[in-house]
């Protein structure tokens, strides 16, 4: 039993991005079409060595990269609406369900999430199939950084 425990223990640090994944249900080839066809205008995902991974030079809104997980407002210098600043303000992660709820109606998930009728989002497009939104957040978590495994102590071992 006990030469079995850092076999499980290393089998479950491997499994580890599967199951900080496992939140993802969309389809990200489905959802990179559907990024090509209605985010690339203003939206680009570029990694942190500036690779362009998505989309143009656009800077209408702000760089994707990394957002699925991320919180809400996070990307620095971008100016953001008050309602992504409430949002940021009140620690909303993009999640799966965010996200989708999101980019289906900006301002109104904004403001029914924030229960605050005066907020406003500056994204006016809105993703109009819930299956696109879905297979969406599927692409740009596709896109997203590896997760970093922290270092850890082998544990001498012993027969």
């Amino acid at each position: 039993m006990r030469r079995l425990m850092p076999l499980a223990a290393a089998a479950a640090l491997l499994a580890a991005p599967a199951f900080a994944e496992s939140h993802v249900t969309g389809d990200a080839a489905a959802g990179e079409e559907a990024f090509a066809k209605q985010c690339i205008t203003c939206h680009v995902v570029v990694n942190e060595d500036g690779e362009t991974l998505a989309g143009r030079k656009s800077k209408t809104g702000p760089n994707l990269y990394g957002i699925a997980g991320a919180m809400a407002g996070a990307v620095e210098d971008f100016r953001y609406s008050n309602g992504l600043e409430a949002a940021a303000e009140a620690g909303i992660e993009w999640t799966e369900e965010n996200f989708v709820g999101y980019v289906q109606d900006p301002t109104g998930w904004l403001r029914e999430t924030l229960d605050d009728s005066k907020l406003r989002s500056k994204m006016s497009y809105k993703v109009r199939e819930e299956e696109d939104a879905v297979n969406l957040y599927a692409y740009l978590a596709s896109l997203a950084p590896a997760p970093e495994m922290e270092e850890t102590e082998a544990a001498p071992a012993s027969n």
